[in-house]
């Protein structure tokens, strides 16, 4: 049953990104604060996971973010998570140091970066290989 699941997973938002209304997502849903007050919904999963790998390519870019102990501090601020366990997290599941550079136009890191996102803003990782390779022909 839908409703049951996490809050990402149903809004294919899997990486719970903010609704912001000078973003205009390829494949966002129209805002509806009835319906999800403060995350962007997307029509299918594949474009909510096209946004958080390019909104994580513009951490790098437009901030010059490289580590995954920057990307994930700004990503999960410490004021709503507890970003040192998410960092470490994401690192381990990397199987990086949470302050070595990683290459986010490199497709196997981006993708792998986006399933740590995932389970850990979620709680599971229910997207196959197929899902993200999707994702990634529409960036």
């Amino acid at each position: 049953m839908k409703s049951k699941q996490p809050r990402g997973i149903r809004n294919n938002n899997p990486g719970n990104i903010d609704y912001n209304k000078n973003n205009h997502w390829k494949g966002q849903l129209i805002y509806d604060p009835s319906i999800e007050p403060r995350f962007c919904r997307f029509e299918t999963v594949e474009y909510g996971i096209r946004a958080l790998i390019l909104l994580l390519q513009t951490y790098r870019g437009q901030y010059g973010l490289a580590t995954v102990s920057q990307i994930i501090g700004r990503w999960a601020p410490s004021n709503e998570n507890n970003t040192i366990a998410y960092i470490q997290s994401v690192a381990d599941t990397l199987g990086v140091s949470p302050t070595e550079r990683i290459d986010l136009n490199n497709k196997a890191i981006a993708i792998n970066l986006a399933k740590a996102i995932i389970q850990h803003e979620n709680g599971l990782q229910p997207y196959d290989t197929a899902t993200f390779e999707k994702a990634w022909e529409l960036l």
